[in-house]
């Protein structure tokens, strides 16, 4: 699963992993949920790929790793993660309309309460996104975090990459993605 809000880049995002995928050999089925995402709302992006994929729905407790680009959209989603399944969350935290209208609070601690559940790799993507040159990127920085823990060569990624990121974008992008893939992580 691919979660986030609104402009977060899920969607490109989506589209460079089905590449990837595609680029392999693999069936892919992506579905798409978008919740006010103009405004800021969640977005969903459910990623299968197999020998043969009949639904891209993924149910509670299916998904082997969910890539959340905001922290509260990961824990949103910690139900569809599987038992034993790793999330790699960006630790923005984005005020959904409830906590900007001052009706809730944003969940304190959001990062601590996910790794007492699960396998969890958070990092600043923002900050990366920043360093490769676009805040915009923090979507590519993700998905360079978890290419690195995929057995897909290097090179498929890159091509993904080109093959997806506007040429405007792309030396950003790439840039983003080597921060994400050579981070070093705990």
């Amino acid at each position: 699963m691919i979660v986030g809000v609104g402009g977060q880049g899920t969607l490109l995002a989506s589209r460079i992993l089905g590449n990837v995928i595609t680029s392999l050999g693999y069936d892919i089925k992506l579905s798409e949920v978008h919740g006010m995402s103009q405004r800021g709302g969640s977005v969903v992006t459910y990623v299968k790929f197999a020998d043969k994929v009949y639904s891209p729905i993924i149910d509670k407790g299916e998904a082997d790793v969910i890539l959340a680009f905001e922290s509260l959209e990961a824990y949103r989603a910690l139900p569809y993660l599987k038992k034993g399944g790793r999330i790699i969350v960006n630790n923005q935290e984005i005020n959904p309309m409830p906590v900007i209208t001052g009706k809730m609070r944003y969940p304190e601690d959001i990062i601590n309460k996910l790794k007492a559940k699960c396998n969890v790799t958070a990092l600043d993507g923002a900050m990366l996104a920043k360093e490769a040159g676009n805040i915009k990127a923090v979507n590519v920085v993700l998905i360079g975090v978890l290419a690195k823990s995929t057995d897909i060569e290097y090179k498929s990624w890159i091509e993904a990459l080109r093959n997806t990121v506007p040429a405007k974008l792309l030396d950003v992008n790439l840039r983003a993605f080597d921060l994400g893939y050579n981070l070093k992580l705990d």
